[in-house]
């Protein structure tokens, strides 16, 4: 047996306790989902509806909470698509992102792929922090 099948939160209680986020139930359950599976993008509602289909009772509002509660603690980013609109990332490294519109989908661009030049001067008293890049897709006319 491994770690993992022995101890399936193992995983997603270190990643709770490095943060200094308290592992309540619901919040191991999300995580061990979020970070179970590598590198991925998840809406809210996604991570809920995965949720439920695991068998974890939780309200959106609380997916909604935790989700926040991670990016705020560094364990997510969140990449707005447009008002109203989030994916949470799990992957926290710098990066850009390809945003199929027709498919909700996005996909990750490494940071070392891609070449940004002549960036305004930040307003006096300020500086650059991150620099967030979604590159929109649309199918192919033929």
């Amino acid at each position: 047996m491994t770690a993992s099948t022995e101890k399936p939160y193992a995983d997603a209680l270190a990643r709770l306790k490095t943060v200094g986020l308290r592992p309540t139930r619901q919040r191991l359950s999300l995580a061990k989902l979020l970070f179970d599976k590598g590198d991925h993008h998840v809406t809210a509602e996604q991570l809920h509806a995965g949720a439920r289909e695991a068998g974890v009772k939780v309200s959106l509002a609380t997916v909604y909470n935790t989700l926040h509660q991670f990016k705020e603690a560094g364990l997510l980013r969140e990449v707005v698509v447009e008002p109203g609109r989030s994916y949470f990332d799990t992957n926290t490294r710098p990066h850009h992102h390809f945003f199929h519109e027709e498919r909700a989908h996005l996909v990750d661009i490494p940071g070392e792929e891609f070449d940004l030049r002549g960036l305004p001067s930040p307003p006096e008293g300020t500086e650059i922090s991150q620099v967030d890049v979604i590159i929109r897709l649309g199918d192919a006319k033929r």
